[in-house]
């Protein structure tokens, strides 16, 4: 009787879930076309910005005279706080994707490309691998909300006690009025033009 467990199957990375061999494609004429599901864990954004939940989504890669498109929507979300009631709250993020990816190396004879025509293009590695741990990265920090709220209509905190205003009636007596102004509450304002 066999008494081994079965392998456990190695967890994949981020990066590696995020890269795509894509040399059979770069083979295929001009207008060919590979739909790719993207299923990732989450990444690594650094100690101020956390994922609650891995990344999801479909691309679509055509075949281009010059290289790849690469087109597709990539959703996962953030961990954030409400900037009024500061509520932990799971805020959805979704990454669109549209860039042209050009090779590093030509296909036909392995000798490096001329890169200085354009230094910034998006580049396959030099195994013709998409890689796009970096772009998703990229585009969930500039994703990050600069004042978050768990609900657009999101009343906050009361000023007098702290608690949350949706959370029932906040009735406080009124401040102490200091004797010497009291008299100043009989004046009505006015409007004068």
């Amino acid at each position: 009787m066999n008494t081994k467990s079965p392998k456990a199957k190695k967890s994949q990375s981020a990066a590696e879930a995020l890269t795509f061999n894509v040399a059979g494609l770069l083979g295929e004429p001009i207008g060919s076309i590979r739909d790719l599901e993207v299923s990732s864990p989450p990444l690594d954004l650094g100690p101020d910005l956390n994922q609650n939940r891995g990344i999801a989504g479909r691309l679509r890669l055509t075949r281009t005279n010059r290289g790849l498109l690469v087109k597709g929507r990539l959703s996962t979300s953030i961990a954030q706080v409400c900037s009024r009631c500061l509520r932990d709250i799971d805020y959805p993020v979704d990454l669109d994707i549209e860039d042209e990816v050009l090779p590093t190396l030509d296909l036909a004879t392995g000798a490096p490309v001329d890169t200085e025509a354009e230094p910034d293009a998006l580049r396959l590695t030099d195994h013709h691998e998409l890689e796009l741990e970096e772009e998703v990265r990229d585009g969930m920090l500039l994703a990050e909300p600069i004042a978050p709220l768990c609900r657009q209509d999101c009343p906050g905190l009361c000023l007098e006690c702290g608690l949350e205003l949706g959370s029932g009636p906040h009735d406080h007596p009124d401040a102490d009025i200091d004797p010497r102004l009291e008299a100043l509450l009989g004046f009505a304002p006015t409007h004068e033009v």
